[in-house]
């Protein structure tokens, strides 16, 4: 019987007060509850402070380039179709530098858990504005305050046609843990959008910024994509936690009929079998 600390490994680099502690406690005791082996469990991140999650976790890791971590995730998920694929990166990373390849994934919809931290700033790079920092906020960059309108993530990924939207605030942790619980069972690209301070570099959004505003809407009908877009818009005073949206569609995988059976990880292969096609390039 798998417990949460069974997947908590290494001593953490994250600031006192950061919002990465919550999240990565959060999603080893949702691992728990699924009981998915640490074997059977794949976390791709980018860099980024959020991104070193894959070091903290006792899980199969991959840390790829600077907003890349979404293609590394769904080559794995194509390669070996028993892996629970996780992506585990910063706003910065998912949806400034790896914004393409959000886009296309969404539009893939891979089976494939994107678990997005954000704080709102670039925090490994000491706090330049990030793509959902508010208009106005200054940083140590952006000294006259950032100029132009703040990304919605989860507004994006509705109207791209994402099957689960969600957002979480990692100081809601018991939330979290069951968002993501939710969103790895899901069939399909699942986007988590998770909220949290940054105490060394956004003085704004701050724990207690965030304790003011969140709250849980009554979502009658996840499968309302009208209703979801409307509370995914929802932003200031009042910020709704939840998950938004919940209406699989066929994913990437079942599409490709050379996926059906046996992993193509576990499939033999002989190199001398496409021989003929690198003699072309001689």
């Amino acid at each position: 019987m798998l417990k949460a600390e069974d997947y908590l490994v290494g001593k953490t680099a994250w600031c006192p007060g950061c919002g990465n502690h919550s999240i990565r406690e959060a999603l080893a005791e949702a691992l728990s509850e699924l009981q998915i082996r640490p074997h059977n469990v794949l976390i791709c991140s980018g860099i980024g402070q959020a991104a070193k999650i894959p070091h903290y976790i006792k899980a199969n890791g991959f840390n790829g380039l600077h907003g890349r971590a979404l293609p590394p995730a769904l080559g794995a998920r194509v390669a070996n179709k028993n892996l629970k694929v996780i992506v585990e990166s910063g706003d910065g990373d998912s949806y400034g530098e790896g914004g393409n390849h959000l886009i296309h994934n969404i539009r893939r919809n891979p089976d494939i858990a994107h678990l997005v931290h954000n704080n709102q700033v670039y925090g490994l790079t000491k706090g330049q504005a990030s793509p959902t920092s508010e208009q106005g906020m200054k940083t140590g960059v952006q000294v006259n305050g950032v100029v132009v309108p703040s990304l919605n993530p989860l507004a994006l990924a509705l109207v791209l046609g994402a099957g689960f939207v969600a957002r979480c605030f990692s100081g809601e942790k018991e939330h979290l843990k069951e968002t993501m619980i939710a969103a790895i069972k899901f069939e399909g690209y699942a986007l988590v959008d998770i909220l949290q301070p940054c105490p060394s570099f956004n003085k704004v959004n701050t724990y207690g910024w965030y304790k003011k505003r969140v709250y849980f809407p009554e979502i009658e009908d996840l499968q309302d994509w009208s209703a979801a877009m409307e509370v995914s818009r929802q932003w200031g005073e009042r910020i709704p936690l939840g998950i938004f949206y919940n209406n699989s569609s066929p994913t990437f995988e079942s599409t490709l009929a050379a996926l059906e059976g046996e992993p193509l990880a576990w499939r033999p292969f002989d190199p001398l079998s496409v021989a003929h096609v690198q003699d072309e390039f001689l």
